[in-house]
């Protein structure tokens, strides 16, 4: 248990500094590699804690964005089809999919940006989002309300769209709407 702990404090030490007082107004951004980060994030769930964690990459489009958005992470319960979900589909390498399939123990995911699947067992989900907060709101836009079930709905039907929906967002949508920086 202490283990876990020092890994954290180190962790801690390494993104602050040790002993580096600064005044509230000022923010230093580093950025960590997801196999160095995510492992400690998980560990902090398995103490029954949730943690926000800002999103990297863009397999979550047209939703989600890099480096804007954040998700509010838990222990995984009883996930169900269509719930996101951070899992490690092989060791070190962490995803955050929307889940597409169950079938026992298997698991389909799929980013909604993505137009293949990734696989993974119900013993490599290691976190379940809560919801997610999007475009620099302080409001969860939880995963459970009717906005993103909504969302989902769609969306999963439009797969057979999704190649030119996406190369639209891509090629129009975002050369028109920047997406703001969260940090």
């Amino acid at each position: 248990m202490i283990g876990i702990f020092q890994k954290i404090k180190k962790f801690f030490r390494r993104l602050f500094g040790k002993g580096n007082k600064q005044k509230k107004t000022q923010r230093e951004h580093k950025e960590f590699k997801n196999e160095e980060f995510l492992p400690i994030v998980v560990e902090l769930l398995k103490h029954k804690k949730t943690v926000t964690i800002p999103l990297k990459g863009i397999s979550m489009r047209p939703f989600l964005e890099n480096n804007r958005d954040a998700a509010l992470l838990t222990l995984p319960g009883d996930v169900k089809v269509w719930d996101p979900v951070l899992a490690e589909i092989e060791p070190g390498h962490f995803v955050l999919h929307r889940i597409r399939k169950i079938d026992g123990e298997d698991v389909t995911l799929m980013g909604d940006g993505n137009l293949r699947c990734e696989y993974c067992k119900l013993s490599d989900i290691r976190a379940a989002v809560v919801g997610f907060y999007r475009k620099g709101r302080k409001k969860l836009d939880r995963t459970d309300g009717w906005k993103w079930r909504t969302y989902s709905w769609i969306w999963m039907r439009l797969l057979p769209l999704r190649r030119y929906l996406l190369s639209a967002h891509s090629r129009i949508w975002l050369k028109i709407f920047k997406p703001k920086k969260r940090i």
